[in-house]
Formats: structure tokens, C-alpha cells, sequence
């Protein structure tokens, strides 16, 4: 189709699960597909222990094991896969030009972004140690691990009121921590927050610490500084969910593509479609309300058939002219 042995119909950039999907019904629609996998190959799920509500398994599962199978599965129907990282995206006329922290240069005719997004972390002591030991990121993703138990939620917007509400589905108790005296979330939530008995607030406070065990690796208890006067305490928990939003990896487009307030790249709604012809987004990078593996993969297949539509029928009629 063109001299450049680098050339495909569509490259998909990230390798979670709304890449892999798309990368899988990209290639079955017959189109030349490369998926390069990015900084984080397999997103989010590589940094997630047990994962319980992935359709298909009646037992737990491990999320490195289960976006490993998915990158098996990609190879099992022809996908290339590129453990590299694109550092610009350029678009001219009807084909896009993409070139690697590696120098390497790739061109297609349709790109699927599906780098994702990433949780914003607190940067405290022993928080990367605890991760997926009883600190976490998504409450929906970990909240039934701690049935019976008292949990605590860092923060004080929507996201962190959200995780709280949630939490009481499990926990027996759940300590809400925002380091000022008033929250920052929709008023609504703020209500149903106050009337919930399980849920107790502690203003004026931040994470200062974390306490655990090694042999299992567990938490036991948070440490709090005061914002007033810098006192410390301890207060007993077993779970820390950080949730102070999250950053979609959109930098990569940001010259380029419509982008809400927080980033997230702007589609249509219920479709894939970008304001820019051949780009095409899916999963986290373009979705801040879900964020569950199960519906980015969905997704990840709605961008892959968005995309075999556009270069089957768009990019023929243009070559035609």
C-alpha cells in the first residue's frame, strides 16, 4: 500500500485493555494492525492484584495475568505489537506520521488512542509499597476486598465522596480525609455523604504516613498530620484509597485533538470519533466516569470497527478521487 514497511491501516496506541481489544477486532476486520504498547505496557491492570469482576471468570485473577492473555490473543490473530513509545503525532492530508522516543518512524491511515489514564498518587512514604496491598486507586475495583473492615478515602472532591459512598456497600466503616474544613463536591454528594452513618469525615488533615506489616504485606493503620498545628495520629485501617483524580495520558495529543478542561479527549457521544477524520480514542483517555477494564475493552472494540469503517470506505472514496 506504501513504500514505508512501517505503514499500517491502523495503529493503536496503548496496550491495556480498550488496546488490546481494539487491536483484536482491528486485526479481524482485516486491517494491517500494530499495537505499540507505551511506557506502561498493559495500562492500569498491571498494577492490579486480584481482579474479581472481569466477565468470563468464576474465580479470582491476577491483572498482569489477564491483560497478558489478552496481549496472547492479540498475537493468536496477527497483531504486531511494539514495545515502544510514540512522542508525536502529526496528521497530513489522509495519513498520520508517528515517531518513537526510538526514533523509529510509523505511518497509518487510522490511529486508535488508548493510552489511558493513570490515578494521581500522594508521593508519601511506603505509598508504591502498599499498592495493591491495601492501598488502591479504585474503589470499585478493590472495595469488596475489604468486607467487614475499616477503610479510609483521601481527598475531597466528587472522586473521593464517590469512593466513600461506594465503600460503605463493604466496609464497616469508612474514614473520609480532606486536608480542609469543606469539601470541593457537588452538593448532592456532599448530602448523601453527611446522612451516611458508616461514613465518618476528618477535616483538616493529610496522609503523612503509612503503616503496614511485610510477611503478608498488608496496612494496618494510616498516620495523619494535622493542617493546623502539624499534630500527628494514627487511626486503624486496613484499606487507603487514594482519590485525588486521575490524569489521562493525553499530552501526546495535545496539539492535536479536542480535549476537555481536565483532558480527556472529547468524543462523540455513545461513538469513538474525535473532531480530527481517523483518530479515534477509547477507554480511560476518554472516559472519566467509568474507568473499569470491562468498559474500556468495550469500547476498545467500538473505536476498532469505528476505525475499519474509515479506512475501508473513507480512505478508499479519497484514493479514488
Amino acid at each position: 500500500m506504501t513504500e514505508n514497511s512501517n505503514f499500517s491501516d491502523v495503529i493503536i496506541l496503548g496496550s491495556g485493555p480498550a488496546g488490546c481489544s481494539a487491536a483484536i477486532y482491528a486485526s479481524r476486520a482485516g486491517l494491517k494492525t500494530t499495537m505499540i504498547a507505551g511506557n506502561q505496557p498493559g495500562g492500569q491492570l498491571t498494577v492490579t492484584t486480584d481482579v474479581e469482576n472481569y466477565p468470563g471468570f468464576a474465580h479470582t485473577i491476577q491483572g498482569p495475568w489477564l491483560v497478558e492473555e489478552m496481549r496472547k490473543q492479540c498475537d493468536a490473530v496477527g497483531v504486531e505489537s511494539v514495545f515502544d513509545h510514540i512522542a508525536s503525532v502529526t496528521k497530513n492530508h489522509n495519513k498520520f506520521s508517528l515517531k518513537s522516543q526510538l526514533e523509529v518512524e510509523y505511518s497509518c491511515s487510522a490511529v486508535i488512542a488508548a493510552t489511558g489514564a493513570s490515578a494521581k498518587w500522594l508521593g508519601i512514604p511506603d505509598e508504591e509499597k502498599y499498592r495493591g496491598y491495601g492501598v488502591s486507586g479504585c474503589a470499585t475495583c478493590d472495595g469488596f476486598f475489604f468486607k467487614g473492615k475499616d477503610v479510609m478515602v483521601i481527598g475531597g472532591g466528587n472522586t473521593a465522596v464517590e469512593e466513600a459512598l461506594y465503600l460503605t456497600n463493604h466496609a464497616s466503616k469508612v474514614f473520609l480525609v480532606h486536608r480542609r474544613d469543606t469539601l470541593r463536591a457537588e452538593k448532592v454528594l456532599q448530602d448523601r455523604l453527611f446522612s451516611n452513618k458508616k461514613i465518618e469525615i476528618i477535616w483538616d488533615n493529610t496522609l503523612e504516613n503509612i503503616i503496614g506489616t511485610e510477611a503478608p504485606k498488608a496496612v494496618e493503620a494510616a498516620v495523619l498530620k494535622s493542617t493546623k498545628d502539624a499534630t500527628l495520629k494514627e487511626i486503624a485501617v486496613k484499606g487507603i484509597f487514594i482519590a485525588i483524580g486521575h490524569s489521562p495520558n493525553t499530552g501526546l495529543f495535545k496539539n492535536l485533538v479536542e480535549m476537555d478542561s481536565e483532558g480527556y479527549i472529547l468524543t462523540q457521544p455513545g461513538r469513538t470519533f474525535t473532531n480530527v477524520n481517523g483518530l479515534f480514542a477509547c477507554g480511560d483517555v476518554q472516559d472519566k466516569i467509568y474507568r473499569q477494564a470491562v468498559t474500556a475493552a468495550g469500547t476498545g472494540c467500538m473505536a476498532a470497527l469505528d476505525a475499519a469503517n474509515y479506512v475501508k470506505f473513507e480512505i478508499d472514496s479519497i484514493n479514488r478521487a
